[in-house]
């Protein structure tokens, strides 16, 4: 049996709204517990603000999944590892909003969550390459593990600014549904449009000037899966990997140039600061609405043509990656990504 078009929109109007209502709730119990980020030298933001929120992301989304996974007939373990690895990244998160936990539990959890997703999604098809197939068997699944934590890590490292974090996940998300809706994918479309659905229902209540930070749950969670979603649309309706890494591309530039150049510096580079480019951007404008506007207006008016060129000619993907991430390295570069 198959959710019709109309369930569909109703589903992702339903998550939304979800989000919305949940988020608010979020706000309450944040406030009755004290789960309040306060500023500091490493933060953006000049006031207290309750933060956790993202968790109505995560709950709307896992109730909506499981209702497509059962109208749809979905893949059984890919889901799995979407929703375990998932829900395992959102718990520690969750946890690290209320105590903080060592990094290196929390860096464990990860690699757990990253292994159960490669585990369940099987083994990576041939990888086009200009013209080629690229078969790296088992070595692509050991190397899938390190590439999901990082992109779970980075989503959280960007989310320092106020609505950044929403409209990222909105863009990508609605970019990669629409583009697997026009290669023919409508069921792995409308899974990640929920994505998106999810996020647009939290934008309001994080829109600057925000009033509840997303928190590590909830970014976490968003991070693991546009990694869980690049490997299960690439395992299971053939959707270039390059099309997500294209859209993706302010978030992995801005985080991976500032991550190095930290590295370079000998700085304890996984500390909390406030050396990203966005941060810097956002100090340098006064405000940080325009480098949020900026961020959607890169990702539907210059990454999502190219994305969709990868999609239309898979092989020529790593072309189209650097085409699309060259101005973003020198964007990173001009706002001094890793630099105090």
């Amino acid at each position: 049996m198959h959710f019709g078009d109309w369930m569909i929109l109703l589903l992702l109007g339903g998550v939304c709204l979800a989000v919305i209502v949940l988020t608010g709730v979020m706000r309450k119990h944040a406030l009755r517990r004290n789960l309040i980020d306060f500023p500091n030298e490493r933060s953006s933001h000049m006031v207290p603000t309750p933060t956790g929120g993202g968790m109505a992301v995560v709950l709307s989304t896992v109730v909506g999944l499981v209702l497509l996974w059962a109208w749809e007939g979905l893949p059984v373990s890919a889901m799995i590892g979407l929703l375990g690895g998932g829900l395992l990244i959102a718990g520690i998160g969750y946890l690290d909003d209320r105590r903080e936990i060592p990094a290196g539990r929390r860096l464990l959890v990860h690699f757990l969550a990253a292994a159960l997703l490669v585990a369940c999604v099987g083994p990576l098809p041939p990888l086009p390459f200009f013209g080629m197939e690229l078969s790296l068997g088992l070595v692509a699944s050991v190397l899938a593990v390190p590439v999901v934590v990082w992109g779970l890590n980075l989503y959280n490292f960007m989310d320092g600014i106020d609505g950044i974090a929403g409209i990222e996940g909105v863009t990508v998300y609605g970019c990669a549904a629409l583009l697997l809706l026009i290669d023919g994918q409508p069921v792995w479309a409308g899974v990640t449009a929920l994505f998106a659905a999810a996020t647009l229902g939290f934008i309001p209540w994080n829109w600057p000037p925000a009033r509840i930070f997303m928190g590590d749950g909830g970014s976490g969670f968003l991070g693991f899966s546009f990694g869980a979603l690049m490997l299960v649309t690439f395992v299971e309706a053939g959707f270039p990997v390059w099309t997500w890494l294209i859209l993706l591309g302010v978030f992995i530039v801005d985080a991976t140039v500032t991550l190095l150049h930290r590295m370079l510096r000998g700085e304890q580079w996984y500390r909390a600061h406030r050396h990203h480019a966005y941060q810097h951007a956002s100090r340098e404008l006064g405000s940080h609405l325009p480098v949020t506007l900026a961020t959607a207006a890169i990702n539907l008016l210059w990454l999502f043509p190219l994305a969709w060129a990868a999609v239309w000619q898979p092989h020529w993907g790593p072309g189209l990656l650097l085409i699309a991430w060259l101005p973003l390295f020198l964007l990173a570069l001009r706002f001094r990504a890793g630099f105090p």
